[in-house]
C-alpha cells in the first residue's frame, strides 16, 4: 500500500494513487485545441460515461483536461477511435486525440477545453459520430446496455465449472449462466426463444437473477457442456416451436460460480426477540440478514446454514421486511451472544460435508491436521523501501532501514512467521543490467539470516510500482529484459537461502498500458531458470486491487505457462476497506460493513477458482481508530482461511511513528489489530496454498 509517513514511499504517488483508485490511468495533460464542428455526420454509437468521482475525476470527466471515461466494450473500442469525432452530453463536438485503455475501461482524451462534468459526466452519454447511414431513419443501436427489438442478440456464457456447472451449462437440466447485464435481462425473458451454438432452438422456461449473473432455464433435456463457454448464447425472434418438449421448471441453480458456501453477516439487531441478529421465541428460532440479491438467491427453504461455532441448521421459512430478511431454521434455541453479530454464518444449498473448525482455532477433534501446515497469516516488515520521496538510492539509517533481529524475534514469538519484505530495485541494482550492489545485498542477506534464526518465511517484495527511477518497465529507458535481468541476478544470490519463501516480482503495478503481463512472464521465467522450487509471486495490475482483479488481470494468465501448476506460482492481490480502496483511511468516522473485506476479496478468490490458481493477499490493513474495520478484517481473514489463502498485514517494522495501521508505534500502546491476526495465525488446517484443487 502507499506509505503515509515522511519516510515512506507513497506520498510522492498520492495523486497517481487516487487516480488509480478510479480506473488506473496515468495523469496526462493535453494541449487544448479548438472545438471541432460537423454537420453531416451521424451517430454510430453511444456509450454511457462511467460513474468515477475522485480527486482526478468528476462523474467520469477528467478534471485536468478534456476527457471522458467509458466502458471498454468491443462495440466502444470499434466506434471510439483516435481521430474520430464525438458529441458530448451538452451537444459539443470534439475530436478524440488519445485513447487510454485500463482493464475494463477506456479514457477518451478530447480536443478543446476541460468539460463541464455536470453537463457531460455520468449519467450522460457520449456519442461517436461517423458517416454510416441510418436505416429507415432510425437511430443506430447504442453500444451501451440496450438491445434491438428486431435483431438477434448474443451474449458470452459464463466460464463456470464445478459440481453444478460445466462451462456455464447447468448439469442437472437445460440451462445456461450468463452475465445479468441490462441488455441480457431485456433479451432473455421467459417465453422467448434462444438459439444454441449447435443451432437448436429452445424456449426459456424460467430466469433467475443472482447478483451479477443470471440463469436462463430452457425447455428440453439437459445440455452438453460443449455448448457452453467459450460459445455464445443467442436470443432469437424465431416463431418456430422448440425442437424438444417442454421440461418442468427446476429449482434455480446458484450463480456464485463456485460450490463454496456463501458467507454473510448477521444484522446487528437487539431488542424484543432479537439478540445480535439471532431470533428466539417459543415457536421459532432464526437469524436476520440483509435482503441482498446474493442472500435472496442463497437462502431458501431446505438450504443449510452453519454458525460460527460449527452447528448446522436447516432453513424452514423466510420472511422479507424491507431491506432485511428473517431466516427461520429448525432445532432448539440459538445463543445470540455466542454466534450472533459481528460474527458471520455460511449458507449452502447442498449442505456441509463436515463441521469446520472456528477460524483462528486449531481444527476440532477428529479433523486431521496437515503434516506440514502452511503459515496463513503474516506481516509486512517495512523499512527497506522507505525514502523514495527524498530521492533514490538514499542514505541507509537516514532515509531507510532494514528490519533487525529484534523485529523478527518479536513476531516469531507472536506466531506471525510469514514475512513480506519490501525493498527497492534502484538500491539493489543501481545500474540496469549491472551487478548488484554488494553492500545492499549484504543487508538483504543479513535480514534473511534473522528470519532463518527464528524459522520465518520471507517473500522478497520489489516495491517499485512497475517503475525504475520513475520510468515504466517496457519503455525504451527500462526494457522488460532489464527487469528480468534484475530478478535473475537476485535469485542467483538468494535462491539457496533457507529463509526465502518466494519472489514478489513487483509491488502494485499500475498504469502499465497493458504491458505488465509480458514483463511478469519474462521475470518469472528468469527466476525459474535459477530456482525451480520457491514461489514466484505475481501481483496484479491496478494497484493489485482484489476487488477489481477480474477486470484488469485476465491477460495476466493468457500464456499457458502462467497457468501451469508445476511452475509454483502465487498471484498477489491487495485489499483495504476504505471508500477509494487505497488504505489511506482519511475519513476517521467512516463505519465499515462487517463483510466488506469478504465482498472485496471474493472477485479475486473466484478468479483463482476459475483458473485453478493459487493466491496471496500481500497487503491488507485496518486503522486502530476504527473498531468496525477491525471486525471487517476478522471476517475477511476467516474467509481467506476457508480458502487456504495466506496474507500479510500492512504493516510492522521500525520507523512507523504512530501510523494508525502499524503494529509497531512510537507510543507503544496496544494494537487492536494484533489479537485478530494472532487468532487467525493459529489456524493450521491448510497444508497447501489455495484455492487450487
Amino acid at each position: 500500500m502507499l506509505v503515509k509517513t515522511t519516510v515512506c514511499t507513497r506520498n510522492v504517488l498520492l495523486s497517481a494513487a487516487l487516480l488509480a483508485a478510479a480506473i488506473g490511468l496515468s495523469p496526462i495533460q493535453l494541449a487544448h485545441a479548438a472545438t471541432a464542428t460537423v454537420t453531416t455526420q451521424q451517430v454510430i454509437a453511444t456509450a454511457r460515461v462511467n460513474d468515477f468521482t475522485g480527486p482526478e475525476w468528476l462523474k467520469g470527466s477528467w478534471r485536468k483536461s478534456a476527457g471522458l471515461s467509458i466502458p471498454a466494450t468491443a462495440a466502444n473500442k470499434a466506434a471510439f477511435r483516435k481521430g474520430a469525432q464525438v458529441r458530448t452530453g451538452d451537444g459539443q463536438v470534439r475530436t478524440i486525440k488519445v485513447i487510454y485503455y485500463s482493464g475494463a475501461h477506456m479514457s477518451l482524451m478530447l480536443s478543446g477545453a476541460t468539460l463541464n462534468a455536470s453537463k457531460n459526466g455520468h449519467p450522460k452519454t457520449v456519442a461517436a459520430l461517423g458517416t454510416t447511414s441510418v436505416a429507415n431513419g432510425k437511430p443506430p443501436v447504442s453500444s451501451s446496455d440496450q438491445v434491438s427489438s428486431t435483431s438477434a442478440h448474443s451474449t458470452a456464457i459464463n466460464n463456470y465449472t464445478n459440481n453444478d456447472w460445466l462451462n456455464g451449462v447447468w448439469r442437472k437440466s437445460a440451462g445456461f449462466s450468463i452475465p445479468a447485464s441490462n441488455v441480457n435481462r431485456s433479451a432473455f425473458k421467459v417465453g422467448s426463444s434462444v438459439k444454441l451454438a449447435d443451432g437448436q432452438l429452445r424456449k426459456i422456461n424460467a430466469v433467475y437473477v443472482s447478483g451479477k449473473n443470471m440463469s436462463v432455464m430452457l425447455s428440453g433435456a439437459a445440455l452438453n457442456g460443449k455448448l457452453g463457454h467459450p460459445n455464445k448464447l443467442f436470443s432469437s425472434n424465431a416463431t418456430a416451436a422448440p425442437s424438444e418438449p417442454t421440461a418442468p421448471v427446476v429449482t434455480p441453480p446458484s450463480n456464485n460460480a463456485s460450490s463454496t458456501p456463501l458467507t454473510t453477516a448477521l444484522n446487528a439487531f437487539n431488542g424484543g426477540d432479537f439478540v445480535n441478529g439471532v431470533y428466539n421465541t417459543s415457536k421459532f428460532v432464526g437469524v436476520s440478514v440483509k435482503a441482498t440479491a446474493e442472500n435472496k438467491a442463497a437462502f431458501h427453504k431446505g438450504a443449510k446454514i452453519r454458525f460460527f461455532d460449527g452447528q448446522v441448521r436447516t432453513i424452514k421459512l423466510i420472511y422479507h421486511s424491507g431491506g432485511n430478511m428473517t431466516v427461520m431454521v429448525d432445532g432448539g434455541p440459538i445463543n445470540g451472544k455466542a454466534v450472533g453479530y459481528p460474527r458471520t454464518l455460511s449458507v449452502s444449498s447442498t449442505g456441509f460435508s463436515s463441521t469446520s473448525p472456528g477460524v483462528g482455532d486449531t481444527p476440532a477433534a477428529g479433523n486431521a491436521v496437515p503434516e506440514i501446515p502452511i503459515n496463513l497469516v503474516g506481516i509486512n516488515l517495512a523499512g527497506a523501501e522507505f525514502g523514495a520521496d527524498v530521492g533514490l538510492p538514499g542514505v541507509y539509517l537516514k532515509q531507510y532501514i532494514y528490519p533487525g533481529e529484534a523485529d523478527f524475534k518479536r513476531y516469531a514469538e507472536r506466531n506471525l512467521k510469514l514475512v513480506r519484505l519490501p525493498f527497492r530495485w534502484e538500491r539493489i541494482q543501481p545500474r540496469l543490467n549491472g551487478e548488484l550492489n554488494s553492500v545492499e545485498l549484504r543487508r538483504m542477506l543479513t535480514t534473511l539470516d534473522h528470519a532463518k534464526k527464528y524459522n520465518m518465511q520471507v517473500i522478497l517484495d520489489m516495491h517499485n510500482y512497475y517503475r525504475y527511477h520513475g520510468k515504466m518497465i517496457g519503455s525504451n529507458e527500462v526494457p522488460v529484459s532489464a527487469f528480468a535481468d534484475a530478478w535473475r541476478r537476485i535469485a542467483q544470490k538468494v535462491a539457496s537461502h533457507p529463509a526465502v519463501y518466494g519472489y514478489g516480482l513487483m509491488n502494485e503495478p499500475h498504469t502499465t498500458n497493458g504491458k505488465w503481463p509480458t514483463a511478469a512472464l519474462a521475470a518469472a521465467k528468469s527466476i525459474r531458470s535459477i530456482d525451480a522450487e520457491k514461489w514466484v509471486v505475481i501481483a496484479g495490475d491496478r494497484w493489485s486491487s482484489a476487488f477489481h482483479w477480474p477486470s484488469y488481470n485476465t491477460q495476466l494468465v493468457k500464456d499457458p505457462w502462467m497457468r501451469d501448476p508445476n511452475n509454483n506460482l502465487m498471484f498477489e492481490a491487495h485489499l483495504y476497506f476504505d471508500k477509494d480502496y487505497s488504505g489511506y483511511y482519511t475519513n476517521r468516522y467512516e463505519k465499515y460493513d462487517p463483510m466488506i473485506g469478504v465482498v472485496r476479496a471474493k472477485p479475486f478468490v473466484e478468479w483463482l477458482n476459475r483458473y485453478r490458481l493459487r493466491g496471496f493477499i500481500g497487503e491488507h490493513g485496518a486503522p486502530d481508530f476504527s473498531p468496525s474495520a477491525v471486525v471487517a478484517m476478522d471476517n475477511m481473514l476467516k474467509y481467506l482461511g476457508q480458502h487456504c489463502i495466506p496474507s500479510t498485514y500492512w504493516a510492522a517494522g521500525p520507523w512507523w511513528g504512530d501510523y494508525p495501521l502499524s503494529l509497531d508505534v512510537k507510543s507503544g500502546k496496544p494494537r487492536p489489530q494484533l489479537p485478530i491476526l494472532q487468532k487467525h495465525a493459529a489456524n493450521k488446517s491448510c497444508g497447501a496454498v489455495g484455492p487450487l484443487r
